[in-house]
């Protein structure tokens, strides 16, 4: 890996901040490179505010979007909350769809089949709306690019209010109301925020127009908090918020839905990282194997032992979503070897009987081999459908956007995306992508990096130090868990390989030979025994956390790599 270390920041503005804050020099160096350099703004940091939230009208299209759901309430017609299948797409429609039914009886939910409909908005996701008298339907994570369907819509006597945060196209759809922060004329203080937090302004206006009180929506902030962290968008600004509120919720009364599936854990607390490996993938395991449909009503079931029944069946779609994903991925990386493309700049593999829940999955495990934008594609009805994935640092939204002659249908964001292409354009289109990316990505992207926030001694490892560190929580893209490294390193002697293949590192070092002695656990990373045995000297990169072995609590090196 490429060891990146950060440049230390400016030594007045360090000293000065950590005397105001009384707090270690390394400390006020994390906070500064966050930007983070007052007293106040570290106590917005420390301590976020709901109150500190923008005001949702400040978003385009807010005003008509509240007039045209209070019309539908007063004329009383029926409406549908309709969104993605993935956790994003099902927690906005879990979110709006039970704050509407608060004040309104008639409301519909609606997530697209993946497989027979695709993502996004489906003309029988539109017929369905026909066929049921429903005149009125709010899209959530999606409908940005719907231009033809929200016409189509119209036709049919039925307005849309789109909520998407997704990069518009240079047309809108000509809906009632286009909610959308990455809006060119959109001028709302924040552009981040996922889906469901698009959602989350949306009944934020409603209850605000409603003159109710901002305390009746906390319950939401679950959701809006696992959509945060599943949909891997920047923990700053206002998403911080919701996410530091929304864990709260989860932690101290979650809804029945999430009780259900957390019950089995181990854990006094739950962080943004148990939400995005345990909550996500079980919500996303729904709409991946069997239909998004199962997540919304875990989502929304009130009742605790139903959720229970409800939360045994998506388990079994998240174990059989972890077999298809394993199997898929070693017949992908049977393919790269047998067609010679070790060496490409890109990987793009295609099967037809591939599951199309799982390939982007798959896509991400191919990138853990070979490091580099991975397209995985497979047959969806008469065409093919892909999910792209990329490395940091290189735009694939951008690169699929030079090879759109090739290509149906896309969309997605900078490091994540999806598209549709006749399979008669296949080759083409691989082949075009692989020339787009080599002449567009730097090779040191092609290597996977390390950025270290500081380098500290063992010695400045204190208890105090790392309550502080835990304060910067909850982590994410934005506000990653701090990486540390250490120079000089060597191992008392208790190094060894450890799991089932001995592909995990557990070490137990001091620095320069001699101070205070600390374990260290490296995932993954067995193979580099040697570079530690024999005491022989050696750097590390890592992060901090907590390790609890018969009941007690000490602090450990999370090893990334070793030089």
């Amino acid at each position: 890996m490429r060891w990146n270390v950060k440049p230390i920041q400016n030594s007045e503005n360090v000293q000065s901040l950590s005397q105001a804050l009384q707090i270690d020099t390394t400390i006020a160096q994390l906070l500064i490179a966050r930007g983070i350099d007052s007293y106040d703004k570290a106590k917005q940091f420390f301590r976020p505010s709901l109150d500190e939230l923008h005001d949702p009208f400040l978003m385009k299209d807010m005003d008509k979007a509240v007039i045209r759901i209070e019309q539908a309430i007063i004329q009383e017609e029926n409406i549908l909350v309709y969104g993605d299948y993935d956790v994003d797409g099902t927690t906005s429609v879990a979110l709006v769809s039970s704050y509407l039914k608060t004040i309104h009886p008639t409301i519909a939910t609606y997530i697209p089949d993946r497989y027979a409909e695709g993502y996004g908005v489906s003309y029988m996701g539109i017929d369905y709306a026909s066929d049921n008298d429903i005149t009125l339907i709010i899209a959530l994570d999606c409908g940005i690019k719907a231009i033809d369907k929200v016409a189509y819509a119209k036709e049919k006597g039925i307005d849309f209010i789109i909520c998407d945060h997704h990069r518009p196209g240079p047309q809108l759809p000509n809906a009632v109301a286009v909610l959308d922060p990455k809006r060119d004329d959109c001028e709302y203080p924040y552009d981040e925020l996922c889906g469901c937090g698009v959602g989350f302004k949306l009944i934020s206006a409603l209850s605000r127009k409603r003159n109710q009180p901002f305390s009746e929506l906390h319950p939401y902030l679950d959701l809006v908090a696992t959509a945060i962290g599943a949909d891997i968008v920047p923990i700053t600004g206002e998403n911080r918020t919701l996410a530091y509120y929304g864990l709260e919720v989860i932690n101290t009364a979650p809804r029945a839905g999430f009780k259900a599936i957390i019950q089995q854990l181990k854990k006094d607390t739950l962080t943004i990282t148990d939400v995005v490996f345990i909550i996500a993938p079980r919500i996303n395991a729904a709409g991946r194997m069997k239909h998004g449909n199962h997540a919304v009503t875990l989502l929304v079931e009130q009742d605790y032992n139903t959720a229970q029944i409800y939360a045994v069946e998506i388990e079994q779609y998240n174990s059989d979503r972890k077999d298809a994903d394993k199997a898929i991925t070693e017949e992908a990386l049977v393919q790269i070897q047998k067609n010679n493309e070790t060496d490409r700049k890109t990987t793009v593999v295609f099967q037809e009987d591939w599951h199309k829940g799982v390939i982007g999955i798959v896509a991400s495990r191919l990138i853990e081999t070979y490091y580099r934008p991975t397209l995985v594609f497979t047959k969806s009805g008469d065409k093919l459908a892909a999910s792209a994935r990329s490395v940091k640092g290189f735009d694939v939204y951008n690169a699929l956007h030079e090879c759109e002659e090739f290509i149906e249908q896309f969309g997605g964001h900078k490091y994540a995306a999806g598209l549709t292409l006749k399979e008669e354009n296949y080759e083409a289109f691989k082949q075009r992508f692989e020339e787009v990316v080599a002449a567009s990505c730097e090779e040191r992207l092609l290597i996977p990096e390390i950025t270290i926030d500081a380098k500290i001694d063992l010695k400045d490892i204190t208890p105090k130090f790392y309550r502080i560190l835990k304060q910067f929580a909850p982590f994410g893209p934005g506000n990653m868990k701090p990486i540390f490294m250490t120079e000089d390193l060597v191992d008392t002697g208790y190094g060894k390989k450890v799991g089932a293949d001995e592909s995990h590192l557990k070490i137990t070092v001091t620095q320069h030979n001699k101070g205070p002695r600390i374990g260290g656990i490296g995932f993954g990373i067995g193979d580099a025994y040697d570079l530690i045995s024999n005491k022989k000297p050696f750097s590390a990169a890592y992060t901090l956390d907590e390790n609890t072995w018969n009941g007690e609590v000490s602090l450990q090196l999370r090893l990334k790599d070793i030089k």
